[in-house]
């Protein structure tokens, strides 16, 4: 790679930031809390205790940031941002490029345990890819963003400029969360070099006519159903993030419990500590609360948004305990669904897989997912 526009990068965080975030996290101003509240009001104080107890004493950043600094890391402006990405290229001279995108509250951590198996296969007959990692603009060391408009079409346009740039002429794009809506319009803004699009979540959603509910199926039924617990539960960050990040961040850029405790209501408690505390404590060396959360208002008011369903080959790998696609909403968004798998919560005798993070939480699945998928477009 000798495109002088592209600098190498690592993840350095001066010994004075942990330092004041140890000071801040001894001097936490704690909240009250009605006996037997539990989870009824939102984040319980007892996980936020524990959680900001961990970081405070056993977590170790510096640990992370020799995690990602073991790979190649690099920042480039594009459309007027720094991004920053990691670029692990396979030793195999057969390996296909693939963009990897995270959402919020995770980050390129969540795709770390996947870089291995997906680069160097212990079966030389398994196929192999270089791997592309970006941090959304305004996430982690690729914020904050310095200007509006960065939605999920913006984003797309500039993964694919990314990938140009890294003289790829041939790629995949693979997603999670907020990046399971940016791949797909990868593939829509850069058809002649995507070939295609695996994403964990497809998210199609009713659009009011009656007719669409006619002979569902009963997971069909009962996946609206957990969609219609999740608006009613769950859904004030989307609310939030989408009508006024800036009043939030004010509390998130000067609190790391408020953020921690903001971040990590979306972090399912079945995930290790260390791998939430990575996360919260990117945005929070990063300062990157607030553009993260701009991501949100920027797709929601986002202007001229293209028109029909995409067409780039793309598969689903879905999994139990995290949003559940229903294929007649998403065959009327994305026209070319080729692969479509709902995994059981027992998978190849690995035990419970389901999940948001995928890749971290049910990694050998998700990578032959992956590998079958684009094994079966060469």
């Amino acid at each position: 790679m000798t495109d002088p526009a592209i600098r190498p990068f690592r993840a350095e965080v001066p010994q004075s930031a942990l330092d004041d975030l140890a000071d801040r996290l001894g001097r936490t101003t704690w909240p009250d809390e009605l006996p037997g509240a539990g989870v009824a009001y939102g984040m319980p104080l007892d996980r936020v205790r524990h959680l900001a107890s961990r970081w405070a004493e056993t977590f170790d950043w510096r640990a992370v940031e020799a995690r990602l600094n073991a790979h190649p890391q690099f920042v480039t402006e594009i459309d007027g941002e720094d991004i920053h990405f990691l670029h692990v290229r396979s030793s195999r001279a057969d390996a296909l490029p693939v963009v990897l995108t995270h959402g919020w509250p995770g980050s390129v951590i969540e795709y770390l345990d996947v870089i291995t198996p997906l680069t160097e296969p212990d079966d030389p007959t398994a196929p192999a890819f270089h791997l592309v990692i970006p941090s959304l603009p305004g996430f982690g060391f690729s914020g904050p963003t310095r200007s509006a408009g960065w939605n999920r079409y913006r984003t797309a346009r500039a993964w694919a400029q990314l990938m140009s740039r890294l003289g790829y002429e041939r790629y995949g794009a693979v997603g999670n969360d907020a990046g399971s809506l940016i791949s797909p319009e990868v593939g829509r803004t850069d058809p002649e070099h995507v070939v295609g699009v695996h994403v964990t979540q497809l998210f199609s959603f009713p659009s009011g006519d009656p007719a669409e509910f006619a002979g569902l199926s009963d997971a069909d039924q009962a996946a609206l159903g957990h969609l219609q617990w999740f608006y009613e539960n769950k859904f004030s960050f989307n609310q939030v993030h989408s009508q006024q990040p800036q009043t939030l961040a004010y509390a998130l850029i000067d609190s790391p419990v408020g953020l921690l405790a903001w971040n990590a209501q979306l972090f399912d408690q079945a995930l290790d500590d260390d791998f939430v505390l990575a996360n919260v404590a990117l945005y929070w060396f990063t300062r990157t609360a607030a553009s993260a959360m701009r991501f949100y208002w920027e797709d929601a008011h986002a202007g001229d948004q293209p028109s029909g369903p995409t067409t780039t080959p793309t598969a689903l790998a879905m999994f139990p305990g995290d949003f559940q696609s229903i294929r007649r909403f998403a065959e009327r968004d994305h026209a070319a669904i080729v692969r479509w798998t709902a995994y059981d919560t027992d998978v190849e005798g690995r035990g419970e897989v389901g999940g948001h993070y995928a890749a971290h939480q049910a990694t050998g699945v998700l990578v032959g997912d992956i590998r079958e998928f684009f094994a079966g477009l060469r």
